[in-house]
């Protein structure tokens, strides 16, 4: 059975934490159209990373399920889906994980994560993560991630 999955990061600094940086950067797009005529191949996943440095102009590519933070494993007809958190540590408190979300065939499931990071020696400004994973099950269409998902799992956490 084919897996389509879509890996977006938008990332930002406190720059973009008010204002018209925030509304701009708050109505970004969930996901995006995948590449057409040559979707990724089997075990990948298509990227597309929006930065403010870049004015959060969308940039795409391409990484293997496993780098992407994927947990994938095909259940007997269904698609268990799940997320690693990076070792980086940057995530805000939350209660606790949700449990892996198994697709049908012909599901989808937009997973969203969210990082808040500060340089060791707080040097730095803080700089924030979110991460929203499109994956499918099955067949799809390149606009498949355009719409509202079936399955929406939100494990944003506040980032003061």
């Amino acid at each position: 059975m084919e897996i389509t999955a879509q890996w977006v990061r938008v990332s930002w600094t406190k720059r973009s934490r008010g204002g018209p940086a925030a509304a701009l950067r708050n109505g970004l797009p969930a996901g995006f159209a995948l590449p057409s005529p040559t979707p990724p191949p089997p075990g990948f996943a298509h990227v597309v990373r929006l930065r403010e440095d870049d004015d959060f102009r969308p940039r795409a590519g391409e990484t293997t399920l496993r780098d992407a933070g994927l947990v994938l494993r095909d259940e007997g007809g269904r698609l268990r889906v799940h997320t690693r958190i990076p070792e980086l540590g940057g995530l805000p408190p939350r209660r606790r994980r949700p449990p892996a979300v198994r697709l049908a065939p012909g599901q989808w499931v937009l997973w969203r994560l969210n990082y808040r990071f500060s340089s060791a020696a707080g040097v730095r400004d803080w700089s924030y993560w979110l991460d929203t994973f499109n994956v499918a099950y099955g067949p799809v269409a390149p606009d498949v991630f355009l719409g509202e998902p079936p399955l929406l799992v939100d494990e944003c956490g506040p980032v003061r």
